[in-house]
């Protein structure tokens, strides 16, 4: 999945590009400030050794008094960047979420009229449009996070090693288990969403018939109603089972993961405190192993959570970015024809083959058919003889198997088909009633049109 991440992150860089210059700089700071605390914790404690040892002058309790001063305004200017950051961070995501809503409706809107034919078509704009809602949040969270978390664990590793080199390294071994568990169950969460893409838009479908105004009257006609409320409740119940039982694998998992880091912390822990009775560390030598060890132990967790996070967003969004490298067929050609003005003479059929996609049976085969400019011509036959499929194949909305099919003796598919199309209008058996006022309705068969024109009043 790794191609997934250099892509997701010109996604980021695209849509908000000084903010994430900006964002960038404030999480190295704040990925260096936990160190900072650390270094000023032990500080404080052999500060308050010395003062509680001694006479208790004022030089002695001034200087513990401006190390509580300095570790305050460090934890203020904290979480006043964190403030900022969040700010920062959502008008990232939502920059990004917009940009990424217009990259699915272009190519929703460039895709081949053959792609609504195909099942597989809608499990990929499904995904890629339930997931645009909140992947991009996601992965702006775990970008930052994993950013500010790395430079912290490099930090604190750092303080470890004046400890021992060792402590780094059980660090990292105390978090292994974890790692391998997330990457696990991360994967198969995303092999799950996979194979029950079809089942979640199908209660999509149920939800959507149990509460449109279109199929209330025949619901109650036909008391259709108990039938797809069962319908919906079982399936959501087979649903539901299988993602708690994902949930509950790696709840258990990730428990056994936790018992071993905290049997690894303890250890270390013990030894350090040993280390301390026997006169090697002092108090603030202890203080700043615990909270250097503690957080390092838990930012390294943290770290593991961000990769698999950041993995299951690179899996997720790969839906996206398939959906997006989608080709329609139905295209310009390199070298355009001028663009037809009018029919002067006729349009011809010439031994025109086409199949839908996924049917067996061709919608028009050999089909010959020639129809003079200036005519009205009306063709006439039984449901299903292709009487439907001979206007899309005008309109370039398919482009024929085999044959041609020519305007003025040249072939469609040497036109432009913005102005192949612009030449042609139809009312399809189901027209669209665009939720608009009854002018925009007509106006939309001509948008080109001047807005205030004699032309919307005359058709209606």
């Amino acid at each position: 999945q790794l191609p997934y991440l250099p892509k997701a992150i010109v996604l980021v860089w695209s849509a908000a590009r000084r903010w994430t210059v900006l964002w960038i700089a404030l999480l190295v700071v704040q990925g260096l400030l936990p160190v900072a605390v650390v270094y000023l914790t032990k500080t404080l404690v052999d500060s308050l050794v010395v003062a509680l040892g001694g006479n208790r002058t004022w030089a002695e309790m001034r200087s513990v008094l401006f190390v509580v001063l300095v570790m305050a305004g460090v934890m203020l200017f904290a979480e006043c960047l964190r403030g900022v950051t969040s700010w920062i961070r959502t008008t990232q995501a939502e920059l990004l979420k917009d940009h990424i809503s217009g990259l699915i409706h272009e190519r929703s809107v460039a895709a081949d009229l053959a792609f609504y034919e195909w099942p597989d078509y809608y499990d990929h704009l499904h995904r890629a449009r339930e997931e645009a809602t909140y992947r991009p949040v996601a992965l702006i969270d775990t970008l930052g996070t994993l950013v500010q978390n790395t430079i912290t664990v490099v930090a604190m590793g750092a303080v470890l090693t004046r400890f021992g080199f060792w402590l780094p390294l059980a660090l990292l071994v105390s978090t292994l288990p974890a790692f391998f568990i997330v990457m696990r169950y991360t994967k198969r969460q995303h092999e799950w969403r996979q194979k029950t893409t079809a089942d979640e838009r199908r209660t999509w479908y149920y939800d959507h018939v149990l509460t449109s105004g279109n199929s209330a009257p025949e619901l109650r006609l036909f008391s259709l109603g108990d039938y797809f409320r069962s319908t919906f409740r079982l399936l959501r119940t087979r649903l539901r089972t299988e993602r708690l039982k994902l949930a509950r694998d790696q709840g258990l998992a990730e428990l056994q993961a936790g018992g071993i880091a905290l049997i690894i912390a303890g250890g270390a822990m013990l030894l350090m405190v040993w280390r301390t009775l026997n006169g090697f560390l002092t108090l603030g030598d202890l203080a700043l192993f615990y909270q250097a060890f503690n957080q390092g132990q838990r930012l390294v967790r943290s770290l593991v959570e961000n990769v698999g996070q950041l993995y299951a967003n690179s899996l997720f969004l790969g839906n996206l970015f398939e959906f997006l490298e989608l080709k329609p067929r139905v295209t310009d050609p390199v070298k355009p024809v001028a663009d037809p003005v009018s029919l002067n003479k006729e349009i011809r059929f010439d031994d025109v083959t086409f199949n839908y996609p996924g049917s067996v049976r061709p919608a028009l085969e050999h089909f010959n058919l020639i129809i003079p400019a200036g005519q009205v011509v009306a063709i006439v036959g039984q449901n299903g003889a292709g009487k439907s499929t001979l206007i899309k194949l005008l309109c370039r909305l398919y482009d024929p198997e085999s044959g041609r099919i020519e305007l003025d003796g040249t072939s469609l598919n040497q036109f432009r088909v913005a102005a192949l199309r612009r030449l042609i209008t139809v009312l399809f058996q189901e027209p669209v009633h665009y939720s608009a006022t009854v002018q925009d309705n007509i106006r939309f068969g001509d948008l080109q049109a001047p807005a205030q024109n004699d032309g919307v009043k005359n058709a209606a």
